[in-house]
């Protein structure tokens, strides 16, 4: 049986993604800095039959990160696939976002990423199995938008990382990928709409409307489902895709 290790498993895109692994037969260690959340996910997930863990990670502190998958070893033995998913938003007018948002929006998407991304890759390339690493990107990683230089920032970066970590990670059968979504009504998401409304001075429809969906070529929000049956897709693969963003995105942004 295979196992998955997914950050930001407590709600979301994490959950989702958490729930579709174990009905594919994964073994889950759902890590989540709030760890009650992840407790109720691994007992929804043993209850229907999986087997899965909780793991309390902040993924901006090197110690969770490397506890947590410790822990997943202790208990599953191995690492399969890894999912770098934690996420937050804060958003501002760059012209006085504070250097404290910036410095969260780094530590949690930058320095998360790279923590958790080398966690795994230092476990499968010990296993001589490989594995596969998968982050959560954004269409923001390809376009610009307002108030989330910092998000736009990271979420390019991220992308980046996947295709350097790809480079190193052949030769041991690592092979890495950055799934894409536009906007998800997450509650990441649902928290946006009244701050951007506020700081734009529009409604809340306006931002829904003129800024979230508007340059999608349908006006459709993606799904968690959609990023979770690209996981299982991305689980898959033999290496043809490895170092490649995935772009859910409505046609927002295409190649």
């Amino acid at each position: 049986m295979k196992t998955v290790l997914i950050t930001g498993a407590a709600s979301g895109i994490g959950k989702a993604c958490a729930e579709r692994m174990s009905r594919e037969g994964y073994c889950v260690a759902a890590a989540d800095l709030n760890l009650e959340g992840a407790e109720a996910v691994a007992e929804e997930l043993t209850a229907s039959g999986g087997r899965a863990i909780a793991v309390r990670m902040d993924v901006s502190s090197e110690q969770e990160v490397e506890a947590g998958f410790d822990r997943m070893m202790e208990e599953f033995g191995a690492c399969d696939l890894v999912m770098s998913n934690a996420g937050v938003q804060i958003v501002h007018p760059y012209e006085s976002y504070p250097f404290e948002d910036w410095r969260k929006m780094m530590a949690i998407h930058a320095d998360g990423a790279f923590l958790v991304s080398r966690a795994a890759y230092r476990r499968m390339k010990e296993s001589g199995k490989g594995g596969r690493i998968v982050f959560t990107g954004s269409v923001q990683s390809f376009v610009g938008s307002k108030l989330k230089e910092p998000y736009n920032f990271a979420k390019h970066g991220v992308a980046g990382l996947a295709k350097a970590i790809a480079r190193e990670g052949a030769e041991y059968g690592i092979y890495t990928y950055t799934i894409c979504p536009s906007y998800i009504k997450t509650p990441l998401v649902e928290k946006q709409i009244p701050e951007q409304a506020r700081d734009l001075g529009i409604s809340e429809e306006e931002v829904v409307r003129n800024i979230m969906l508007r340059d999608t070529v349908d006006g459709v929000f993606t799904t968690v489902e959609d990023v979770a049956n690209t996981l299982v897709f991305l689980a898959n693969d033999q290496g043809a895709l490895t170092g490649q963003s995935i772009r859910l995105t409505h046609g927002w942004a295409m190649m």
